[in-house]
């Protein structure tokens, strides 16, 4: 499916200007919305080219770029990760909540009310399209090696566990079982609070698979764990779609 990709600029309701990478089908077939949490080194080209991905998927896809109050632009190496530190201990869960639902309404603003939105995320992205679930009306939501949920003093985020009784719409997770950052006791702690809740969540733990996975700039990438959490994330994205149309 050819797509088109450019950039947007959003006002957020906090008075600053954010900057979106957005990707669609260039016909203007897209089925869905989808709201792309960036990983902790930016919209690189990593996650423009998964936005891109999910674009020829039929998605009109949207990726938000969270540090726009600290680093405009910012895109890290993942070798120095000492860089990224300042924009995360800098993020709100108020300001990350803003530049979701600026996000949010961009794509009902293109598309009208009953557009469907879905929301993914990356590692600390993987937090994002969690507060995206407990804050938009949105469809569903996936969770790649998210960290942040639980909580983790060490990068400032005191987690999101007290609000599960908040979610909003089924979640996927994925957890890497060689992950050293997002440890099983992270995991379980997600999962304990969500089964507490009795909210809807499907659950993957990958035993071979590091953290960042599914990233193949990153030397952890597992192309197999990548291939097999890219088939479910699309079953579950469609599933939770078409079940709400």
């Amino acid at each position: 499916m050819e797509i088109t990709s450019n950039y947007v600029e959003l006002k957020v309701s906090d008075g600053t200007s954010m900057r979106a990478f957005v990707a669609q089908p260039k016909t203007g077939a897209a089925h869905a919305g989808l709201v792309v949490g960036q990983e902790a080194f930016g919209v690189n080209a990593h996650i423009r080219d998964v936005t891109e991905r999910f674009a020829r998927e039929g998605y009109l896809a949207i990726a938000p770029e969270i540090f726009h109050r600290t680093g405009a632009g910012f895109e890290g190496r993942y070798d120095d990760f000492a860089a990224v530190m300042p924009h995360m201990r800098a993020m709100t869960s108020q300001g990350i909540e803003a530049d979701l639902r600026a996000a949010y309404d961009w794509q009902i603003a293109e598309r009208g009310a009953k557009w469907p939105v879905a929301a993914i995320g990356f590692c600390m992205g993987g937090r994002v399209a969690f507060q995206a679930a407990l804050t938009l009306p949105i469809r569903c939501g996936v969770s790649f090696y998210g960290g942040g949920i639980a909580p983790t003093p060490a990068a400032n985020m005191p987690g999101l566990l007290d609000r599960v009784g908040e979610l909003r719409a089924p979640m996927l997770f994925f957890w890497g079982g060689k992950d050293k950052h997002v440890t099983l006791e992270h995991s379980r702690a997600v999962v304990d609070a969500l089964r507490a809740a009795r909210k809807s969540y499907v659950n993957v733990d990958i035993s071979d698979a590091d953290h960042g996975f599914f990233c193949d700039a990153r030397p952890s990438y597992s192309p197999v764990a990548a291939a097999e959490a890219w088939a479910l994330t699309l079953a579950f994205l469609k599933a939770h779609i078409e079940a709400a149309a």
